[in-house]
């Protein structure tokens, strides 16, 4: 998928879509969101659970994930765990005040829902992401100015205080490796995600 965004500048995009602050403001599908590590400066690990990867190229930037298995963070009680084979964005500037933001996913949802369904619905269900994403943009710079504006670890590793995570703990989830899970009787167990944040 591709949508130019006007008066949206490339990294004023990038930041939204790594903001998850912000995200929790625009995206009524993010039920929750919470670092668990890095791997690398400019990697991390995120419930899903993925592995995501970004880098700036210039004026314009890159965000890759794919789903990756963590022992202490399996599957919760109703819940299905969906993969992400790939998933990416490419942010293309376009100038001072444009950018293109380009945006290619390959997930399987899991549970039982038809492939045809799936894709069927992933026709209305991605472009409209798509331009949420653009609005949630428009309205960013002004969100920022109140909230934190200058914390991008994104952009400024020296502000990621995450733990580094030994990849040795992570398995790759390969699409010809996917498990039938059967996630009705996973027990639901409470997790701490920092100190004061506790499900």
């Amino acid at each position: 998928m591709r949508i130019v965004c006007k008066d949206v500048t490339a990294e004023m995009l990038y930041d939204v879509l790594h903001d998850t602050s912000y995200r929790k403001k625009w995206d009524a599908n993010m039920v929750e969101t919470y670092d668990i590590g890095r791997l690398t400066v400019n990697a991390d690990n995120r419930d899903f659970v993925t592995m995501r990867s970004w880098l700036p190229l210039g004026n314009d930037y890159m965000i890759i994930n794919y789903s990756v298995k963590h022992p202490q963070h399996p599957p919760k009680k109703d819940y299905v765990r969906a993969v992400s084979l790939l998933t990416g964005y490419l942010i293309q500037s376009n100038g001072a005040t444009s950018s293109t933001l380009y945006y290619l996913t390959q997930v399987d949802p899991r549970g039982s829902l038809p492939k045809w369904v799936v894709n069927r619905v992933s026709q209305f269900v991605a472009p409209k992401a798509m331009r949420k994403i653009y609005k949630a943009s428009l309205k960013y710079p002004e969100w920022k100015r109140k909230h934190n504006p200058t914390l991008k670890p994104w952009m400024f590793p020296e502000q990621n205080t995450l733990p580094t995570i030994n990849l040795s703990e992570l398995t790759l989830q390969r699409a010809d490796s996917l498990e039938n899970i059967d996630e009705s009787c996973v027990s639901e167990e409470k997790t701490v995600h920092s100190d004061d944040e506790e499900t």
